[in-house]
């Protein structure tokens, strides 16, 4: 189930960017609960976008992980609304 959600996260309209470093690397370096977010995720998120959101939410919410998810998911769900494979 694990490869299968990678394949289907890889195909997108969306623009990719190019990534500088080692994106594992990056990867690896994120909180716990920010890196299971991603492993469900919709979306191939970059590690540094995926954290500066993670920052962002949890600055604004005091902390709050749940808060930061959320946060997290609704700016996919409206990258998904613009993404013509996701319907």
């Amino acid at each position: 189930m694990g490869h299968q959600n990678r394949q289907d996260n890889m195909r997108s309209a969306l623009k990719r960017r190019a990534r500088k470093g080692d994106p594992m690397a990056a990867y690896d370096q994120l909180p716990s609960a920010l890196r299971s977010w991603l492993m469900h995720a919709a979306l191939p998120w970059s590690a540094c976008s995926a954290h500066r959101i993670w920052r962002n939410s949890l600055r604004a919410s005091g902390g709050d992980l749940d808060a930061a998810r959320r946060r997290l998911t609704q700016i996919e769900q409206a990258m998904l609304k613009r993404d013509r494979f996701s319907t």
